[in-house]
């Protein structure tokens, strides 16, 4: 059974830094692309991150510049470094498979993100 622990959610001011971690259990995780999922009060979850089994990483445009997402195949993690954050980025934050390619696996419960002074 696929079990995705995501942590290093937390209150911080616009403008501060969080790195967020997602651990991969059940899976052959370096055989997937993987994605950092978000969703806000009201909204669709929504795809802000991929990287794919070599490395190579896609932003959505909201978060191009101050997210980077990173993997570690022999530890099974996805990490997702956030950078300058905005109110806006308030959400929270799951990873999964990358559904473009693939159906999501069971979502865990996330991790929450609030940016606020």
């Amino acid at each position: 059974q696929v079990q995705l622990e995501e942590s290093g959610g937390g209150l911080v001011q616009p403008g501060g830094s969080l790195r967020l971690s997602c651990a991969v259990t059940g899976l052959s995780f370096r055989l997937y692309v993987m994605s950092w999922y978000r969703q806000a009060p009201g909204k669709q979850r929504e795809s802000v991150a991929t990287i794919t089994t070599g490395g190579l990483t896609n932003y959505a445009d909201s978060v191009k510049g101050r997210f980077t997402i990173s993997r570690d195949n022999a530890k099974n993690t996805v990490d997702l470094q956030l950078n300058s954050l905005k109110p806006e980025d308030t959400a929270v934050y799951y990873c999964n498979v990358d559904g473009g390619r693939y159906r999501p696996f069971n979502w865990g419960q996330g991790t929450q993100v609030t940016v606020s002074s």
